[in-house]
């Protein structure tokens, strides 16, 4: 068997249905829609979760949770990503953002502390764990809140 000659298993491909093409197709004049009513009209149907006027499932459910609109959200960076790096670099946000750690800076930089730091660096960010902070400093490094 060469690859030109495979074919797929009978029965397992279809012809596209081609509505509104003529009555001898099948699927002439009213292609398929049926005699009048919602469905038959262009842009007719329901909306998503309609249920014909009885209350939709979404409805019916309790409210849960609550969004907090003055959430801040920080750009996550673990040690382990920090050992790219040559002994005695200053870690900036925009070192991060250059060299394609972090893609946004959001409402800051937030180091945290998975991985070992086997390098001395100094890493300028607005917000370390504890472990973090205390793996910088056990590597020689020094850490300074932006």
């Amino acid at each position: 068997m060469k690859l030109h000659e495979l074919k797929p298993n009978s029965g397992a491909t279809h012809y596209k249905k081609r509505v509104g093409r003529g009555n001898g197709s099948g699927l002439g004049k009213t292609a398929g829609r049926g005699h009048n009513g919602q469905n038959s009209r262009s842009g007719g149907g329901v909306r998503l979760g309609f249920e014909g006027g009885q209350t939709p499932l979404f409805k019916r459910l309790p409210k849960k949770g609550f969004t907090n609109p003055f959430r801040k959200e920080f750009a996550v960076v673990n040690l382990s990503d920090l050992n790219r790096y040559e002994a005695d670099t200053e870690v900036t946000p925009e070192l991060l953002l250059k060299d394609r750690i972090i893609r946004k800076e959001l409402s800051g930089v937030k180091i945290l502390g998975r991985g070992k730091l086997e390098i001395k660096l100094t890493v300028k960010a607005h917000k370390f764990s504890t472990s973090a902070k205390e793996a910088i400093e056990a590597a020689g490094g020094t850490v300074e809140v932006i």
